[in-house]
């Protein structure tokens, strides 16, 4: 079972202090009215008890401003706090968000960053194939949905979830549920940081590079928008196949001569590719874990099509491969 969501409270008009996670802000307004959901004659009111009575209702009052700081403090807590992360997460579709359940359901201790492009994290598992709404899953991987509680329909040698957005959204309200792992959606990576690695000019990777997606989207247009950065001594990539957020990690380091070359993703084979991209989920590079569709593009492996086990399966075995070197890497990398 997931640990409960984070719970937190507003400040009350005598508060000196809001807790917020790894850090505490100051309220702005002391004078600052309580939200208080569903307000009636001054009561907190049930759905139930407001239904049918809307002519007495109205939302609690408050001012635009604490809208905003609402927002942008506990945004601002989160920069600042995983700036220095343990694990990063390139991407948050199936395999990037599988991943994560399985590190911070493992270890509560990492602080783990999800940087996805889109602003709907997900990728392609909103949807089937096709932009059908179904979702088959080659077995074992049916072992994965059971241990989130999804349910599907039996077919054999498969399962059917009723829709792709089922897995979805319930893997996503999972992560999120960790109070160690954090979303940036909208955030692109733009580079990775390195180290050297050894003698002959490799390199490890230490980081990741980035920026918000419309500012990333838009440097051949604009000038001067300079990229953030997160430290952390293991990155896990999922972004895809080839594409215009797809692969980065991995051309990334063909360009940085890194690899030789991508190996390209081959022709839909489903009983070859599947088994590939699980079995070849690794470290690429010191500090670089690949995994899920991108892997395909490194080893020239065959992609598969409108089934998701392997997404799934990936990410529990990309866990697996971080755990075994996150010392390792962590130790090198609080050397600088």
């Amino acid at each position: 079972m997931s640990p409960p969501a984070m719970n937190i409270s507003e400040p009350t008009a005598a508060a000196t202090t809001a807790t917020l996670p790894h850090k505490t802000i100051t309220p702005i307004a002391k004078d600052a009215p309580v939200p208080v959901a569903g307000v009636m004659n001054g009561s907190t009111k049930t759905i139930e008890e407001m239904a049918g009575n809307w002519e007495a209702f109205s939302f609690s009052a408050i001012r635009e401003s604490q809208v905003s700081r609402a927002m942008t403090s506990r945004y601002f807590a989160d920069l600042n706090d995983y700036a220095e992360s343990d694990i990063v997460i390139v991407g948050a579709g199936s395999c990037g968000l599988s991943t994560a359940y399985c590190l911070a359901k493992a270890r509560s201790d990492l602080k783990i960053a999800i940087i996805e492009a889109g602003v709907a994290p997900g990728g392609g598992a909103w949807l089937g194939g096709q932009l059908f709404s179904a979702m088959v899953m080659r077995k074992p991987a049916d072992a994965f949905l059971r241990e989130i509680g999804v349910p599907y329909e039996e077919e054999g040698a498969f399962v059917v979830v009723k829709h792709a957005a089922l897995f979805t959204s319930t893997i996503l309200s999972k992560v999120l549920s960790f109070p160690n792992v954090k979303l940036f959606n909208a955030t692109s990576v733009e580079d990775l940081i390195t180290r050297p690695a050894d003698a002959q000019g490799g390199v490890r990777i230490a980081g990741v590079v980035t920026n918000w997606t419309l500012v990333a989207m838009h440097h051949d247009d604009q000038s001067c928008m300079d990229p953030n950065t997160i430290n952390a001594p293991v990155i896990i990539s999922t972004t895809g196949h080839d594409g215009p957020f797809g692969a980065f990690s991995v051309k990334r380091l063909v360009s940085m001569q890194q690899l030789g070359a991508l190996g390209g993703m081959r022709g839909l084979d489903m009983n070859t590719a599947e088994n590939a991209i699980v079995k070849r989920t690794r470290e690429i590079v010191p500090g670089l874990i690949v995994g899920g569709m991108e892997l395909s593009e490194v080893d020239g492996a065959n992609r598969m099509g409108p089934t998701f086990g392997a997404m799934a399966l990936s990410g529990v075995k990309a866990a697996e491969e971080a755990l075994k070197i996150f010392d390792v890497r962590k130790a090198e990398n609080d050397k600088i």
